[in-house]
């Protein structure tokens, strides 16, 4: 890196919200434009940098500044050039040349030492003094601050959000207890704080260290999917990232319980694992079975002949109006879910759900019913609103997320809960499948007592991006009234989309005759052929035959890395998809380049988002917070000037993301299956040539099959689909959601 020093002339440009800020710097005789991240300098203040040089394609030569140091003004006119700049307030041009003329090059002493002097220069008050020194003295703070954070490795943004959260307790938490800021501090995790810790001599074997180790290592576990770890994988895990002996480790575990931080489940059976809980995992798996069990209030209670009778009666008025004869399965349905006060729907594509949905809420509109609808993701819901006919939202919406955090600064607040339930009679929720445990949670308490829950999904596709497998869970209890469909019906027999997707699920042998209108499989064992005939599908093929745009037919893959990963994919496809030009303007993050135009994706739910919605004349229409994990949408505005990029995902939202925090979105002209639950796309194409033996699955492959409408087209190798077919492995997932709903209900 290269060094620079001198007196920042002007500030070009700041943005309040990131700090990104473009400045102008006179270095002796040279003029420099440098660019950053930094909320601490001003106007008039000399600086010592350290960074490198980038040429600018619309601004030329730029220095980007990795980290700085202000340098108090050592003569006059230093002094005189930082106080006439407007850097402290109230101070102008004629104001510090009297300050300076009088104190000369002691004036910087005079106001960090003796500020009531100040009162001796004609214009300043005894108060104004003390404001001036006040100023200058919260100046240096944060100066001394960032300064003394950039020893330890920290760059200057995040350096910004740990003066932000602690100021001057900052000082003592890195020297007591570095790994606060793991959980106090988004953005900075175990390993940056393990880092910070070890530049500042906290030893490895640290009560804290440990601690933090373990709370992280349950964290990742939750990332994964899990609820809790099984002791013995608990402590290897924590040893690979400790390496240090598990006996030390697991004595930290009963401190940690003590404090409320986990929950550890021991069983009476010596057989039984012990599970170890990060507590908000055990509790939210607790409140949603007892919430659970409290809607179920009919419980037990046979229906009277009569009333059994009338229900009957009311189902067959109800097929003659809508003209449509409902099998045994179908009319079982909708009994349950009058019956009840939870019911679990669930079936494979082509086997009557929505039919089955239609006829529940056509039932309980009969009764006089307020319904509500929802499901996951903005995609999700709107397949539900245009195969019902009824509104359906997302269940963020259907709560009325609010942006701002919670006191356990993890999760969003939802302005609907226990305290301000939903007003509805029933409340039918779709691709359950999908759902985790802590919107799970945030749902239920949503849900007044009284109120029917109705919950559709296929069991068969993946589980939740998130923690838990609440579906399953539900079902594997059997404590809840439950359908399953199984019949499939004449019309959606006729698609091989469905008659593959059922054969997937058997372990049968796929129609691949390619004499189907809607499913082809096209061998090609060499990835570069793949990579053209992809390319030539996705350009020319595709958008034709299913009636989309190039961009709406999504590629899935099981895999990240590798030839035919998503990383590798991407970057092929946006080479050809959106290739680059004069008039889109381009940002490298990391190792990815954006482009104006790209296809994006969200990678993590972020509660605070705020998106908005403008009309063509530039005039917001409509607001609010919340981006969440795999949605969709198209870089229209990149702008290194304003430090920002714009994302425009579905129903037109905009999301102003700043440079400094495009962590959270990735490209998306291939997306792993997991990723894409919950989604419908016209066209799906599937590279599938090898992989590991985990990924490459038959779970994996019934979900990627039933994610398109009209279209799925295969390229790879025949051998590795039958082995996708014959794999019957799935992850498990360390879940105790089933286990809570049975202790609580006998």
């Amino acid at each position: 890196m290269e060094k620079i020093k001198g007196f920042i002339e002007r500030i070009i440009y700041r943005n309040a919200g990131n700090g990104y800020t473009v400045l102008n710097l006179i270095s002796g005789e040279d003029d420099i434009t440098c660019v950053g991240f930094f909320r601490t300098m001003d106007q008039g203040e000399t600086i010592e940098a350290e960074g490198s040089y980038t040429t600018h394609p619309v601004y030329g030569e730029q220095f980007k500044i990795e980290r700085y140091q202000i340098v108090p003004p050592g003569d006059e006119a230093s002094i005189e050039r930082y106080l006439a700049s407007g850097a402290v307030k109230g101070v102008g041009a004629a104001l510090a040349a009297r300050i300076v003329k009088r104190f000369g090059a002691d004036t910087y002493r005079i106001i960090e030492e003796e500020p009531e002097r100040l009162a001796e220069v004609k214009g300043i008050s005894d108060s104004k003094a003390r404001q001036i020194a006040a100023e200058v003295y919260e100046k240096r703070d944060a100066r001394e601050a960032m300064t003394f954070l950039q020893q330890y490795g920290i760059s200057n943004t995040m350096a910004i959000r740990i003066y932000e959260q602690y100021g001057a307790r900052l000082y003592g938490i890195l020297k007591e207890n570095p790994y606060r800021m793991a959980e106090d501090i988004q953005g900075i995790g175990f390993r940056t704080a393990d880092e910070i810790a070890a530049r500042a001599g906290i030893h490895a074997d640290s009560d804290h260290r440990i601690r933090s180790g373990i709370l992280y290592t349950l964290m990742q576990a939750g990332a994964e999917g899990h609820c809790y770890l099984p002791q013995e994988v608990l402590l290897q895990r924590a040893y690979e990232l400790l390496q240090l002996d598990p006996p030390v480790i697991e004595l930290q575990l009963a401190n940690l319980s003590m404090d409320e931080k986990l929950v550890i489940k021991r069983s009476a059976d010596p057989q039984e694992v012990c599970k170890v809980y990060s507590s908000a995992y055990y509790y939210a798996e607790l409140s949603c079975a007892g919430m659970l069990r409290d809607l179920n209030i009919s419980a037990g209670r046979e229906l009277l002949p009569a009333e059994e009778n009338d229900i009957h009666r009311k189902i067959a008025r109800l097929e003659k109006q809508l003209d449509i004869e409902l099998d045994e399965l179908q009319k079982r349905s909708v009994l349950e879910s009058a019956k009840n006060g939870v019911f679990i729907l669930s079936g494979g594509p082509g086997t009557g759900k929505t039919t089955t949905i239609n006829a529940i809420i056509r039932y309980f509109l009969e009764e006089g019913m307020d319904i509500y609808l929802a499901a996951p993701t903005g995609r999700a819901a709107k397949r539900m609103t245009e195969a019902t006919g009824y509104e359906a939202r997302t269940i963020h919406r259907l709560l009325e997320l609010n942006g701002a955090l919670s006191e356990e600064k993890r999760t969003a607040r939802f302005e609907r809960n226990e305290e301000n339930p939903l007003e509805a009679d029933v409340i039918i929720i779709d691709e359950m499948s999908m759902v985790d445990i802590f919107l799970f949670q945030s749902l239920l308490k949503a849900i007044a007592v009284g109120t029917k829950l109705i919950m559709v999904g296929d069991v068969n596709q993946l589980p939740s991006v998130g923690a838990g497998q609440v579906l399953r869970d539900i079902m594997d209890s059997e404590r809840f009234p439950t359908v399953v469909l199984e019949k499939i019906f004449r019309q959606a027999g006729e698609s091989d989309i469905v008659r593959n997707a059922h054969r997937i699920h058997a372990g049968e042998e796929l129609l691949l005759d390619n004499k189907s209108r809607d499913f082809f499989f096209l061998e090609r064992n060499d990835v570069n052929v793949i990579y053209k005939h992809m390319i030539l599908l996705i350009t020319d093929k595709l958008p034709g035959y299913v009636g989309a745009e190039p961009y709406d037919i999504q590629v899935l893959t099981p895999m990240r890395k590798g030839s035919l990963g998503v990383e590798t994919l991407n970057e092929i496809l946006q080479r050809y998809l959106n290739p680059p030009s004069e008039d889109k303007k381009e940002y490298m993050t990391g190792n990815t380049l954006l482009r104006e135009h790209d296809k994006v994706m969200q990678i993590r739910n972020n509660y605070q988002l705020e998106w908005e919605i403008v009309s063509k004349y530039g005039i917001p229409i409509d607001k609010g917070v919340g981006i969440f994990n795999g949605d969709i949408g198209t870089i229209v505005r990149i702008s290194e000037t304003a430090g920002e990029l714009v994302v425009e995902y579905d129903e037109h939202r905009r999301v102003t993301y700043p440079l400094s925090q495009l962590d959270e979105i990735e490209l998306a002209y291939a997306v792993t299956i997991h990723k894409a639950q919950g989604s419908e796309y016209p066209a799906v194409i599937m590279p599938l040539l090898s992989g590991p033996r985990m990924l490459f699955n038959r779970n994996l492959l019934y979900t990627g099959v039933t994610r398109a409408r009209s279209c799925v087209t295969i390229l790879g190798s025949r051998a590795t689909l039958r082995e996708m077919v014959d794999n019957n492995f799935q992850n498990r997932r360390y879940t105790g959601l089933a286990d809570r709903i049975r202790e609580l209900i006998p």
